[in-house]
């Protein structure tokens, strides 16, 4: 249920003003799956900058779907969202 996955080309040139050479951005993640997530005693989602904003609305004011699959934290007991005002914004 938690995997190492292949970045698309997309989120590497996302990442990539974080790092000093292009070289040593990561091509690969870690990902879990909703089942894993939904299990943890704990969840906490960090969420900064103005182009998180649609995203943070959808998972805390939106519908429960698979288009937002962060959306199903609110069925999780115990998650703390920490955001910023930017990525409030949409709230």
């Amino acid at each position: 249920r938690t995997w190492i996955t292949i970045l698309s080309r997309q989120p590497i040139q996302d990442n990539a003003d974080l790092f000093a050479n292009a070289a040593d951005v990561p091509h690969h993640c870690i990902t879990m799956g909703i089942g894993t997530i939904m299990d943890a005693r704990r969840c906490l989602l960090l969420a900064f900058g103005p182009k998180k904003a649609r995203a943070v609305a959808a998972m805390i004011e939106g519908p429960v779907t698979a288009m937002c699959p962060a959306s199903a934290l609110q069925y999780h007991p115990r998650t703390t969202a920490v955001v910023d005002e930017p990525a409030a914004a949409a709230l």
